[in-house]
């Protein structure tokens, strides 16, 4: 889809030689004879770029920029005039203009400001979704007696820096326990850094935790900063600890009780200020009875010990997460919210959830593509495997 331009400018000749020369270069181009006709399009149209004349009756073009910066200020907006002078410029991009152009405007930097500011919009509105994406609080659905007594320990831990060990099977929420708790707490200005254990080779996993200096061996072609040291002032959740070597176990144990550690390669030793949290998908004490997991790191990871169940253990909390789910994944594929009628709910609360939030949610998302105005229990026959 062609990228829109609005132009604006009282004078015919200037509004026809820029359509001609947009159009040419694939926009799709508007015009208006003055602000007032700008004004009103920019209300009702949305426009990746606008270009804009200084000098016009009824309404100057700098008029015209602060109105549109209170109507749709993501829209670029570009002055261009042949009766200005630096001072004009300046004041027109302290006003929020992207940048001026003088008339006659040369092509080729009309059309790579064109883009740039094509550009920056794009990106704008790319950083504004990943933060609210990144800001958005982690819900803990549910009301079922485990999940209220999972919420009332994370409000009494979350202000201290009670070391958490969070237990449950893969899918059932351990993150998301994790990151409330780091939200609750007085270190949520800080970052949350999170490393999976298991998705480290064991050669490699000192060096992520704590960093290494540049030739401590052969590919260290420069210092890295370790995930200990990235979250200083905050929290590391380290998830699936169970999974970590013994050697590496012996490393995060010295951490934890001096609150120092050293880079691979290195000898100072570097403070580091750092709540943990750890997740496991394993009984540790079973791994600890089978040597494979220290008891003193146990005891040191596990000051508060929470629970997650799986989804087949608080069934009473499936219809909350369906509404939850229909609503989150309707949103990002911005189209109305999917019904589902009761008996599909109730079908959805028979089902065998092995793989627990994580798999309802992908079956939720699967009933949304798949399915037509009301999600029924036929459809939830047809598209998901009963157990």
């Amino acid at each position: 889809m062609a990228q829109s331009i609005l132009v604006i400018d009282d004078e015919k000749a200037i509004r026809k030689a820029l359509n001609e020369i947009l159009s040419f270069e694939g926009f799709k181009v508007e015009e208006a004879a003055d602000g007032a006709e700008g004004l009103k399009k920019i209300e009702e149209n949305g426009f990746d770029c606008i270009l804009c004349d200084i000098k016009m009756p009824k309404m100057d073009g700098i008029e015209v920029l602060q109105k549109a910066q209170e109507l749709k200020p993501d829209i670029p907006f570009i002055v261009i005039s042949g009766h200005g002078n630096i001072e004009t410029a300046v004041d027109a991009v302290k006003k929020g203009a992207f940048d001026y152009i003088s008339k006659p405007p040369d092509l080729n930097r009309l059309l790579i400001t064109i883009r740039n500011a094509m550009d920056k919009k794009i990106l704008v509105a790319e950083t504004k979704q990943l933060r609210k994406k990144v800001s958005k609080i982690s819900e803990m659905i549910g009301e079922s007696a485990p999940m209220k007594s999972i919420k009332e320990t994370i409000e009494k831990v979350a202000p201290t820096d009670a070391r958490v060990l969070i237990t449950g099977d893969n899918g059932a929420g351990k993150e998301l326990v994790a990151r409330r708790i780091h939200e609750l707490s007085h270190r949520s200005n800080a970052p949350l850094i999170e490393v999976n254990c298991a998705a480290i080779p064991s050669e490699l996993i000192e060096s992520e935790l704590f960093g290494h200096e540049k030739g401590s061996f052969t590919s260290a072609i420069k210092q890295r900063i370790g995930k200990f040291e990235q979250a200083n002032g905050g929290t590391l959740f380290m998830d699936e600890i169970g999974d970590m070597s013994l050697d590496a176990q012996a490393k995060v144990l010295r951490a934890l009780q001096e609150g120092k550690i050293t880079r691979v390669g290195g000898e100072k030793e570097i403070k580091v200020d750092v709540r943990v949290i750890a997740a496991t998908n394993k009984d540790l004490m079973a791994e600890v009875e089978q040597k494979k997991f220290r008891l003193d790191l146990y005891h040191r990871l596990g000051v508060i010990l929470i629970h997650v169940p799986s989804l087949n253990n608080r069934r009473d909390d499936i219809p909350l997460l369906i509404n939850h789910f229909l609503k989150e994944i309707s949103q990002d594929y911005k189209q109305p919210i999917k019904e589902i009628d009761s008996a599909a709910v109730k079908a959805l609360q028979a089902y065998n959830w092995t793989g627990n939030i994580r798999e309802l949610r992908n079956v939720v998302e699967r009933l949304i593509i798949l399915s037509d105005k009301k999600i029924s229990k036929g459809d939830v026959e047809k598209y998901i495997v009963m157990a």
